[in-house]
Parts: structure tokens; sequence; C-alpha cells
């Protein structure tokens, strides 16, 4: 069957529709270049087809319906009683709706965002910030791009880290405050997480192919991390989001629990390598034999010249920068494109545009509860530093130094252990899924402190303690860094104070 009608997508144009079905209800295949050559279209950006098993939809527009799309509003933004926001349009014009909490369910979601170089991935991204913030979400950001990605995301999310270090050290305050927030939770007889007096915690992670792929510094923890963060955060309000260049799943953590992730999460699918069009198959995100009509670099048609003509206008052509799939939808092989954000030409600095989306409103901050969950812990002390830039340095300076130290110990005692034995007590779980090995991070001085009068059978004066934390192996501290952290920890009840100079495990 097919039909030709006016349609307001096709820009004033017609619109042309075939309807086609496997005679023996296979799922359908096709050559995109020959289809083109069949229906004599010499731009095939003008034609769209959709998939669905054996059925399919062939549309031929008089022109790219996606050539070009409306900058973003902050009313696009907003989410609906469904806990989704505009992110787009399909090309025939219906609104693309992206889902930031499932309140049916009470579940926190996971995102994926994959993407080449050029794709307009940290558009896209910048499209999701500023909706969690105008939603009241609270967002953590590792951009590991050193802060380049998404620059004006920073004071506009409440915590911005641009290190692998400073990452590890927010994914293990996020585990925490998931954790922390399970216990809390349950103790109320809470099931699930609703919108409410805890805010939704978001922890994004860009360029997540530096932190994912082989070599990486911490790869198997921060993939241990991940999988915590999958098995507890879903019903306590704690989503995770991977935004990355990879061009297969291996790249990012080898990992069961990240393909988990793209199975259930809200994945978009920008400008993609065939590799990775094949894992997303292989690994069922997408049903066996899906085709997806692939995205050019740019709309300009395929115009063969001899050497005889002459040369033509050498004018670039608009590129394709925000269009994707969004294969959690209710339509993966329909083609869409995300709402324009920012400037089109590249600035010398911040976008205002992007700024003025995000809005002057503070961003919202982590609930109270939850940070004296962390206190007393190397993640209390990172999260208290994260408006603090040389502080946050010289800690994650301190992180890699004990986490090179701890991996070269380890190194050492398992080159000189008998081969039947396997030392894994430094490890969190283990060994990774592949093999690798999960480091347990350096002690913070709060922990160092806690062991040492959890070890003791009576109180504690300040210069005991001292004593006690400098014969732990570790960093060697002074008396006032030792005191410090023993007059915070007793301000928050994770300490006894029961005389002068006297400290004690709380009860």
């Amino acid at each position: 069957m097919n039909a030709t009608t006016a349609h307001p997508a096709a820009a004033g144009g017609e619109l042309t529709v075939f309807k086609v079905e496997h005679p023996e209800g296979k799922a359908i295949s096709y050559d995109l270049e020959a289809l083109c050559k069949k229906l004599g279209i010499d731009d095939p950006g003008r034609l769209v087809v959709e998939t669905q098993g054996y059925l399919g939809l062939v549309m031929v527009y008089p022109r790219n319906p996606l050539a070009a799309v409306r900058a973003a509003t902050r009313e696009d933004l907003v989410m609906d009683r469904h806990g989704r926001y505009v992110t787009g349009f399909y090309h025939n014009g219906q609104p693309v709706k992206k889902r930031l909490f499932d309140p049916s369910t009470g579940s926190a979601q996971r995102f994926v965002l994959f993407g080449t170089t050029g794709a307009g991935k940290s558009r896209t991204l910048q499209l999701q910030l500023i909706a969690e913030k105008i939603n009241g979400i609270c967002t953590w950001l590792a951009d590991l791009k050193e802060g380049q990605s998404v620059p004006e995301a920073a004071g506009n999310v409440d915590w911005r880290v641009t290190s692998q270090e400073g990452t590890i050290l927010m994914l293990m305050a996020a585990v925490k405050v998931a954790q922390a927030r399970m216990r809390r939770y349950s103790a109320l007889g809470r099931n699930s997480f609703t919108l409410g007096a805890d805010p939704l915690l978001h922890v994004w992670i860009d360029e997540a192919n530096r932190l994912l792929e082989r070599g990486a510094p911490y790869r198997a923890l921060a993939t241990y991390l991940l999988k915590e963060l999958s098995r507890t955060g879903r019903s306590v309000g704690v989503g995770i989001g991977l935004a990355a260049q990879a061009s297969h799943l291996e790249e990012l953590g080898g990992s069961d629990t990240l393909r988990g992730m793209m199975k259930e999460g809200e994945v978009v699918l920008l400008r993609w390598t065939a590799s990775m069009m094949r894992q997303l198959v292989a690994d069922g995100i997408l049903p066996g034999g899906t085709q997806l009509v692939p995205i050019p670099k740019t709309l300009a048609p395929t115009v063969l010249h001899s050497p005889f003509d002459v040369a033509g206008d050498d004018t670039d052509a608009p590129g394709t920068q925000g269009m994707a799939y969004y294969l959690s939808g209710q339509r993966p092989t329909a083609l869409m494109r995300h709402l324009r954000v920012g400037s089109i030409a590249p600035l010398p600095g911040l976008d205002p545009e992007i700024l003025a989306l995000y809005g002057d409103e503070a961003p919202r901050r982590l609930e109270d509860a939850s940070v004296q969950a962390l206190s007393g812990d190397i993640e209390h002390t990172a999260y208290a530093s994260r408006n603090d830039g040389p502080a946050m340095d010289a800690l994650c300076a301190q992180f890699a130094a004990e986490a090179r130290k701890s991996s070269e110990a380890k190194a050492g005692r398992r080159s000189a252990a008998p081969a039947d034995i396997d030392d894994t007590s430094d490890d969190y779980d283990g060994d990774g899924e592949d093999g690798e090995d999960v480091t347990l991070p350096p002690a913070s001085l709060e922990g160092r402190i806690l062991a040492a009068l959890a070890d003791a059978d009576a109180p504690m004066a300040a210069e005991d303690v001292l004593a006690a934390v400098n014969a732990d192996s570790g960093r060697k501290v002074s008396l006032g860094g030792v005191r410090n952290v023993l007059t915070r920890l007793a301000k928050h009840g994770k300490v006894a104070h029961p005389g002068r100079n006297q400290y004690a495990p709380a009860d």
C-alpha cells in the first residue's frame, strides 16, 4: 500500500508513504542505496524507514524533515505527570519525550548516551543536565574531558569533577548515599522512592570510555561501583548516566551490569559505528534483524562529478549533530533530532544561551540526612571540598598516590606468595568481572581514626589516637589534623566525647 499526501512534517511538500510486509513473516531487511535507486531518490536524507519485525513503513519526504530544529525552551524541559520532558522531535513532527523518573514504579532511571565525535553528544548532555536542574534533581557530574565537554554546567550542578580520581570519589559517595537511604527508608517502611523531601540524585559520567576502557587506572573499581549503584540506587532515588564515544561495549568495562543498564535504561544512540550497531543487536538491546538508517556526517546529497565538470559552490552542508535514535522509546527505529541548545556558531567562552536555559537559581543540593551519612569518611571530605578547587586537587592527588602505593604493595605480595594462594584481602569483592583486581581505595583519616578508636579498650586521648594512626602504615599525619577530625566526628555523633580530651566509638 502507498499513499501520497500533504503533511505538516513535509515542510510544504508531499509525503509519500509505503507500507511493506515480508510475505514469509520474516524480519525486514533492506539495502538503503538500492532502495534509494529504486525510488529515484538522490538524497538519502529524504528517505525514512521504520521497521517492526515483518512490517515496515518507507517514507519519502520532499526534503530532509530534520534538516532544522527549533531551540529548546525551559517549558520543553519541565516534567509531565509521567516524569518525561520534550527532548526533540521525530521525523514526522511528533515530540520525543524522554523519561527522567518513573512515578508509577518509584524507580530512578539509568541513562546511556552514545555518539561518535561530532555527533552532538555534549549538547545532548547539556539538554539533560538543564532538564534535571529545572526539575529539582540533584546532579553530580564527572566531565572527563577536563571539564571541556559541558563547561556551562559548572555552578549549575551540585557536584562537578574533572579527573578520574574525583570521579571515583564521587561514585564512592553515591554508593554510600544509596546505602544510607536504603537503611533510612527501610526504617520508615518504604519500599520505593517518591518525589518529596529527598531529591532525585543523578550521577553522570561524561566521556565514560576514558574511565572504563582497558588500561584506565581505575577501570575495575569504577565498574564495581557502577554495579553497586545499579543494585541499590533505583529504589532509593539514585540514578546513573553514562555518555561515551565507545564503539563497543567492551570499552565500557566489559560488564554485564553495564549491558543491563542499556537493556533497562534510557538509551540514546547518536551517530554510531557499525561495530556498536552489531553489538546492540547481539546483546538483545535491539531485536534481531533490526536495521537503522545510518546517520551521515552532513546532509549533503551524494553528487558525482566528472573531470570535465565546472567546479561548483563549495559551501558546507548542514551537519547532523543531535540526530539520533531513542532506543528506549516506543519507536526505536524512528529517526529523531534533539532540540537545539546554545549558539550554532562556536563561541570563545561560555554560551549565554545555555546559561539562560540553566537559569539563575541555585542547583538542588543533597539532603542533610545523606550528607550526615557521609560524615567521617573520605567521601564526606570530597563532598565538602567540591567547591574548593585547591582542596579537591590535593585530595585527588593524595588518593592517586595512595592508590598507587596500595596497588604496588598488592602486586608485591602476589608475586611473593605461593602459586596456590589467592590474595584478595584488598579487594572489594574478589576480582573484577573480567579478572582485574578491584583494589580498595585508600583509607581516609576519618576512617583510620574510627578504626583506632574501635580497637582500643578504653577512651583515648588525641595524642594516643595520633600514635595509633601513625602506626597503621598509612600516611603520617599531625596532631592538629587528628584533633580537627575528632571534633568534626564528635559534632556529627560518629564519636563519643566522654570527657576532656577523651574520645571513644559512638554507641
